[in-house]
């Protein structure tokens, strides 16, 4: 009776082990789990294609849209520590250290070609964060994109601002259809895709053969692996590295490299102006011209916009941007909340 008692004492504790096991086991599987859900969620906040709804800052309405033809020079200004890490206009988390900028109006993300009119640096930025709403300036630079187009330390600089039309464009279409993806959901699961199988079967000697060694049936993650490594050593590559033949992802075919060198364009000179607006008709323009006068050298340009005259009021050329950001406040303090830097 002292043996069969002992037995199941031991029995008992040897099943006790092996539940306690189990249970490590499926925690750590539940943990796991876990935490590739969370990464899954943290990966589906992430930025979104957005255009957006008019909106009013400061009295003034802005109304975002696609603009493929976009290409407007002004004042550029930069932001950073104090928005690092912080969420953008469209989901995403702002890095100072990234090439990236913030628009009014152009969706987010898009691409433009900002070209620093001062020296001539000019760097392509991925647009994903809305402003700058200061007065008189067109864009608002990363950190990073203000180092390399040179105008970190002033703070402020002439610029170009042109869309990347193809690019914009192929960007919104592939984040667009995503997004439609995830709403709908996919027609294709992956139960429903057909899954490879290995097997192993043992043949014959053959008459006068001599028997081979025992084969040993390998696991499809096996078979996958092996076989990698077996194509890796079949190529002969010219350099002596293996190609990739992995497709770039559409993250990495659309997204600005953060090592593009910086181009060189021709310095041309410019002019800083404020504009207090356009008009269709002269006559109303010229009276801007008069109640603006006393702000300095007030003059009427005349232009040519879709089979249309246009007489600007402007006030310039101006010494710099701190002389323009002045009469900028002024033009604006005297009834025209539309008026702008021009850099002509």
């Amino acid at each position: 009776m002292r043996m069969i008692a002992k037995a199941g004492r031991t029995w008992g504790v040897a099943l006790a082990m092996v539940l306690f096991l189990a249970s490590c086991a499926e925690t750590q599987f539940l943990i796991s789990t876990a935490k590739r859900v969370g990464r899954s969620g943290d990966d589906a906040s992430q930025s979104s294609y957005k255009i957006g709804n008019p909106y009013q800052i400061g009295g003034i309405w802005y109304y975002p849209a696609e603009d493929y033809e976009y290409d407007e020079t002004g004042i550029a200004s930069w932001y950073g520590a104090a928005f690092h890490g912080k969420t953008t206009a469209n989901g995403g988390v702002y890095d100072m250290n990234a090439l990236t900028a913030a628009h009014r109006t152009l969706p987010m993300p898009s691409y433009v070609r900002v070209t620093n009119l001062e020296n001539g640096r000019s760097l392509v930025l991925e647009v994903n964060d809305r402003g700058p709403f200061a007065k008189g300036r067109i864009i608002d630079i990363s950190r990073r994109g203000a180092q390399l187009l040179g105008f970190q330390k002033q703070g402020t600089a002439r610029v170009r601002v042109q869309i990347l039309a193809d690019r914009s464009r192929a960007v919104a279409s592939r984040m667009s259809n995503r997004e439609e993806l995830a709403r709908v959901g996919s027609p294709i699961t992956s139960d429903a895709l057909p899954k490879a199988s290995v097997s192993a079967e043992t043949l014959p000697v053959p008459t006068g053969g001599v028997e081979a060694a025992p084969q040993v049936a390998l696991q499809p993650t096996e078979v996958a692996s092996r076989s990698s490594v077996m194509r890796s050593d079949s190529i002969n590559s010219p350099t002596g590295t293996i190609p990739n033949t992995t497709a770039p992802s559409e993250t990495t075919a659309l997204s600005v490299d953060p090592t593009a060198a910086v181009s060189q364009e021709p310095v041309t000179a410019t002019n800083i102006f404020v504009q207090a607006g356009a008009f269709g008709i002269f006559e109303n323009a010229n009276k801007v011209r008069a109640r603006l006068s006393p702000l300095g050298n007030v003059f009427l340009d005349r232009v040519l916009v879709k089979e249309r005259d246009l007489f600007r009021v402007r006030i310039g050329p101006l010494a710099d941007v701190a002389n323009a950001d002045t009469v900028l406040s002024q033009v604006i303090a005297t009834g025209y909340p539309d008026a702008r830097i021009i850099v002509d």
